[in-house]
């Protein structure tokens, strides 16, 4: 919610997670009503300390163990997991995000853009079929729905895009198909396919009634934040976000490519310098010691 007040507007700060809500809400009591859920034990949850994990929450009282740390403790531990567990996960999108955004405002033609998916229900169509089989989370597709937005995309199109592009993709319904069946990956695929459509053509109503003009707002909640502020900011967000990054970076670039056994039927070739080292160790093995070789 916050990047996309940032980058977006009011407007869809407001809608897109009640959008989300809805549709998620409805693609559930869909799903319970049509198969009727089996009564499990649910597992307990756990009463471990969040703050440095000094207590199980077993052996002794949660309730007394609330003391245990002060007001500051606790403030330093949130701010560490937010820094260092919630951004790093989402850091990399982010900048991914920004990239594309900023490719498709570079190079995509504005008229193009307009031409297509300036609105109606061919262009939720357009940004339904895009949207679903990509694989983008809702962090780096707020700047994508932005830089799209810019380009003359209805704000509705891009809620479509934003609703759909987190929401689906083929590995989340590869893996629900694998958990819940294929009945229940096509049943929430309709509900938010449908319910997406619905909201897109809402917000273009919306913002038509309002006579609110998309690209006049985008991004200008920003502009009550002083220069050297935001300036400030940005420095710290590329501060925390070299971890992550270089993390990513390090394994999936320099990492060093583990040396592969395969165990078959067939001889193993071996080249000459393992061959000379195996004979030297046999010859060790052989001679005992007492000058004679067995």
């Amino acid at each position: 919610m916050a990047i996309t007040y940032a980058l977006l507007d009011p407007i869809m700060t407001v809608i897109r997670p009640v959008a989300a809500f809805i549709t998620a809400i409805s693609a559930g009591f869909l799903e319970n009503i049509i198969e009727k859920p089996q009564q499990e034990e649910l597992a307990p949850s756990t009463l471990a300390c969040p703050v440095d994990n000094c207590c199980d929450g077993i052996d002794c009282d949660p309730k007394e163990h609330r003391r245990h740390h002060t007001f500051l403790e606790k403030t330093v531990a949130g701010l560490k997991f937010g820094v260092g567990e919630v951004w790093g996960d989402i850091a990399l999108w982010f900048f991914a995000g920004l990239i594309i955004a900023g490719t498709i405002t570079a190079i995509i033609p504005d008229d193009m853009m307009a031409k297509y998916l300036g609105g109606g229900v061919h262009s939720m169509l357009i940004m339904l079929v895009v949207g679903v089989p990509i694989y983008i989370c809702a962090t780096a597709s707020t700047p994508v729905a932005a830089a799209l937005i810019l380009k003359g995309v209805s704000p509705g199109a891009a809620l479509v895009f934003l609703l759909a592009g987190p929401g689906t993709n083929i590995t989340s319904l590869s893996t629900m198909y694998g958990i819940l069946g294929r009945k229940a990956t096509f049943r929430y695929l309709v509900v938010l396919s449908v319910f997406a459509l619905l909201f897109g053509l809402l917000v273009d109503q919306i913002y038509l009634i309002s006579g609110v003009i998309p690209t006049a707002v985008l991004g200008e909640a920003s502009n009550v934040i002083p220069h050297s502020l935001k300036l400030s900011a940005t420095v710290i967000l590329l501060l925390i976000s070299i971890k992550p990054v270089a993390g990513w970076m390090k394994n999936k670039i320099f990492r060093r490519k583990e040396r592969e056994v395969i165990l078959s039927g067939f001889p193993i070739p071996i080249n000459k310098e393992d061959q000379n080292n195996d004979s030297h160790a046999g010859q060790d093995q052989d001679n005992c010691g007492c000058g004679h070789h067995h």
